[in-house]
């Protein structure tokens, strides 16, 4: 069995090929059932957390990811999540590689936001405004860039060093960006708006927003967490990636529970997107609003995709 360190799994995992093995993923299906969570209680700090996300292809592949979240870990300076992604062949159920589940995370959830944008998203969306500064954020202009023809680049963090730090980072890559302070005019400048934050009260109002743009919510994997208001979700046109947005994100839960939103009312999901069974953007003054919560079908395509570059490089 091949281990693959996290720069060699981000290797195999460009984001112009990963999205289309997203999209053929999300058209052809697979067995993906909700994510497993298990509380580990621990003496002494906070309880940790272990997910197990598998997903399988009968005639192919299948793979889990297994999570450990441990926020005590924070008080000792290390990190407080550690993942890997283990694929095995379905028919046989022998072992065949491990991914590093952190970059194949990253890098599948950036990957997922803008798949959801390629049918959702302006088809001339030039600016793009990043919320947020962390692994998932730092990969989304690339991400976006491979759908979009992006130009400019807009960051804002709660903490404006690590915006800095981030857009600092992105010139050096040869992406035009710049750091901001404020967040409302940001807005109201974006053809797109990407949040990937850990935010438990909204940051983005529906006040802000204008005809055309589309809103793009990436943190939010908790009922208690969101990134954009009532007011937002009122407004926009909302698309799901799976129906586990409707038991595990805020941002859908809560506005589900004010009124701001039904279920019946959700245009659709990237099942929907991808076969053409639902309708993506419907014209140019509509706001659009995709909100991700995670999947281990996503997974399963990035780790094939993943499995078949590393195949071709042996």
């Amino acid at each position: 069995m091949r281990v693959f360190s996290a720069e060699e799994t981000r290797d195999l995992l460009r984001f112009d090929a990963l999205i289309e093995a997203l999209r053929e993923m999300f058209r052809a299906g697979a067995a993906a059932p909700l994510r497993h969570h298990h509380a580990i209680a621990l003496d002494g700090q906070p309880d940790a957390a272990l997910l197990l996300m598998p997903a399988w292809n009968p005639a192919g592949l299948g793979g889990v990811k297994v999570v450990n979240v441990n926020p005590g870990n924070a008080a000792a300076g290390i990190p407080s999540v550690s993942s890997s992604y283990l694929i095995f062949d379905a028919k046989t159920g022998r072992h065949l590689a491990m991914l590093d589940g952190g970059e194949l995370t990253d890098r599948r959830t950036a990957a997922t936001a803008a798949l959801a944008a390629s049918y959702l998203a302006p088809a001339d969306a030039r600016r793009l405004l990043v919320v947020g500064a962390g692994r998932v954020a730092a990969n989304l202009a690339d991400a976006f860039r491979a759908v979009r023809p992006i130009e400019d680049v807009a960051v804002w963090n709660i903490n404006a060093e690590n915006a800095e730090r981030l857009a600092r980072m992105l010139n050096g890559a040869g992406v035009r960006a710049a750091a901001t302070t404020d967040l409302e005019a940001a807005v109201a400048d974006a053809d797109i708006i990407s949040c990937a934050t850990l935010a438990i009260e909204p940051l983005i109002a529906g006040a802000w927003l204008r005809p055309g743009q589309h809103l793009d919510l990436i943190g939010s994997f908790r009922p208690h967490m969101r990134e954009a208001d009532d007011a937002a979700v009122r407004r926009a046109r909302v698309y799901i990636d799976t129906e586990g947005a409707l038991k595990e994100s805020g941002d859908i839960i809560g506005p589900i529970r004010s009124g701001a939103l039904t279920e019946e009312a959700i245009a659709g999901d990237l099942w929907g997107l991808c076969r053409g069974t639902v309708a993506g953007r419907g014209g140019e003054r509509e706001i659009t609003l995709f909100k991700s919560s995670g999947s281990a079908l996503a997974d399963l395509g990035a780790a094939t995709l993943a499995h078949a570059n590393s195949r071709k490089d042996a």
